[in-house]
């Protein structure tokens, strides 16, 4: 039988709290009035304090892909050099951009599962002269961070710009965009900023803009100089999506209330709970451990079984929605997400799923094993 809960454990779109969609619901605005110009204003001085930035930060009405475009499309003349550090398929769709721009890519694969290597972004900039290197801060398709600070140290050091793909890092996973010399941060509303798909937001350093000053690239609703004008004034160049702006003020309140070291905590937290309950069940995480990210756990299928299959029985029989693999790692590996809008419950919830799930696959198991090394994480146990 269809459970009617439905627990979504996916990165991105996430589960949404009330209070956001609460304040959604208000009675819309205009986007041309003083209202609309003093809530954008909040908003931008609450993800300066997520994004440790003290650079303009646009809201742009998207999808987190046309945040990244709009960097890459600002910034990359035809023919100019761009080292891509892929990680996973968002770090391909990056390149994939910089390609449509007809910039001349490099593009550096590192073993999927494992981190960027700075030692090879270090030879790569010393041999080279790049105007744009292109970074994935969390890379969901295989459950590994980068270490953003050592690549921005790197990268600082030439004339190159950092772009980085923060859409389902930023709001759960620290950055510290101006510390780690970040010339352009992406996030998007519906992973760990705890919003419905639809606004992406980017950061753009005073060295950036001299950059897109002088953009060839032809590009129109994406431009960053237009939406720079009407953010001096606190609007926007097009029609924004107003009740989402709405709802991303609510998440942030929330995340101040919170405490962003808090929210980064329990993210944390709540990552070394999934794992543990993982190797208590006897089961292989896909990403080195040293890379693991704290926002989406990702696991290797037990040999002979397809992950999907896995992921199917989840959502018939239990209600509970876990991602699957992108590209080559479809069938291979299944994903937990717990960014955003979660806790405790949500991973105990999600382990307890998937063991009763593999148990009616036929997978030898000790149940509860799992639930209970979670429990142990949060209870304080080792």
């Amino acid at each position: 039988m269809m459970q009617d809960k439905q627990y979504l454990m996916i990165p991105g779109p996430t589960p949404v709290p009330p209070a956001v969609f609460s304040a959604m619901a208000r009675p819309i605005i205009g986007h041309r009035t003083e209202d609309f110009a003093e809530m954008y204003k909040r908003i931008v001085e609450k993800l300066q304090v997520v994004f440790q930035t003290k650079n303009d930060i646009l809201v742009l009405t998207n999808s987190g892909t046309g945040g990244m475009e709009a960097a890459v499309a600002n910034t990359v003349n035809p023919g100019d050099k761009v080292l891509a550090l892929v990680t996973g398929n968002f770090g391909e769709r990056f390149a994939k951009i910089a390609r449509a721009y007809q910039g001349d890519v490099d593009e550096v694969n590192f073993s999927w599962g494992e981190s960027v290597d700075l030692k090879v972004v270090e030879e790569k900039l010393k041999n080279n002269r790049y105007k744009v290197v292109l970074a994935t801060q969390n890379e969901t398709s295989t459950g590994v961070c980068n270490d953003i600070a050592g690549i921005g140290a790197l990268v600082g050091k030439t004339d190159a710009l950092l772009l980085v793909d923060g859409v389902s890092g930023v709001g759960g996973l620290e950055i510290k965009t101006d510390e780690w010399q970040v010339d352009i941060l992406v996030t998007a509303s519906q992973k760990a900023m705890m919003l419905p798909p639809g606004l992406a937001m980017v950061s753009v350093s005073p060295r950036a803009w001299e950059v897109i000053k002088e953009s060839k690239s032809p590009h129109f609703y994406l431009s960053l100089s237009a939406a720079k004008k009407s953010y001096d004034k606190w609007n926007t160049a097009y029609t924004p999506g107003v009740s989402l702006f709405a709802g991303l003020e609510a998440g942030l309140d929330m995340m101040m209330a919170e405490g962003m070291s808090n929210v980064y905590a329990r993210h944390k937290l709540l990552s070394k709970a999934a794992q543990a309950a993982v190797k208590a069940l006897g089961l292989e995480l896909f990403a080195r451990e040293d890379s693991i990210s704290p926002l989406v756990t990702a696991i290797k299928s037990p040999e002979g079984i397809d992950g999907d299959d896995i992921r199917k029985i989840l959502k018939k029989e239990f209600g509970v929605t876990f991602a699957g693999g992108q590209s080559s790692l479809k069938g291979k590996i299944f994903r937990i997400a717990h960014m955003g809008f979660a806790d405790k419950m949500d991973v105990i919830i999600a382990i307890s799923a998937l063991e009763m799930s593999l148990v009616r696959m036929g997978i030898p198991l000790e149940m509860g094993k799992g639930v209970q090394a979670a429990q142990q994480v949060f209870l304080g146990g080792k």
